[in-house]
């Protein structure tokens, strides 16, 4: 019979988990603040909502991710993968970013925003990895 492992909570991971909270909550509350003119550049224009709700949501839900991976051990591989799953999802602004020669958070260059695209996997993966929730062990 085979059953699955869980990773153990080890302190890198523990320390990525935490660090990637708490940037989540960051960006969430600059989402609302004070970097939410630069996050409007990231919106799409062919996504067929206000970029200023846009923005907004997409705050509220980082603050959501990053006060679960903050205060939810339990549930850490499942928020885990869904903020994963978040990460590709708000992709195509970043690629939209890039596309539409928008400059925002200092990406001023089409340079700096083509490298902005290779970031986005390094984020998923950190997701996945520092909340044990890929890969799992099988024993």
């Amino acid at each position: 019979m085979t059953r699955t492992v869980d990773p153990p909570t080890t302190l890198p991971r523990t320390l990525a988990r935490v660090l990637l909270g708490s940037f989540m909550m960051f960006a969430g509350v600059g989402h609302m603040t004070f970097l939410r003119r630069d996050f409007q550049a990231q919106v799409p224009t062919w996504l067929p909502l206000d970029k200023d709700f846009v923005v907004l949501a997409s705050g509220v839900v980082e603050v959501g991710f990053g006060a679960a991976l903050l205060a939810l051990p339990r549930q850490r591989q499942t928020v885990g993968w869904v903020l994963a799953a978040f990460f590709v999802a708000i992709f195509p602004g970043n690629v939209s970013q890039y596309l539409t020669h928008q400059s925002a958070f200092g990406l001023d260059t089409d340079g700096k925003r083509l490298g902005r695209l290779f970031f986005q996997p390094v984020l998923v993966a950190l997701a996945l990895w520092s909340t044990g929730a890929w890969p799992r062990r099988r024993r």
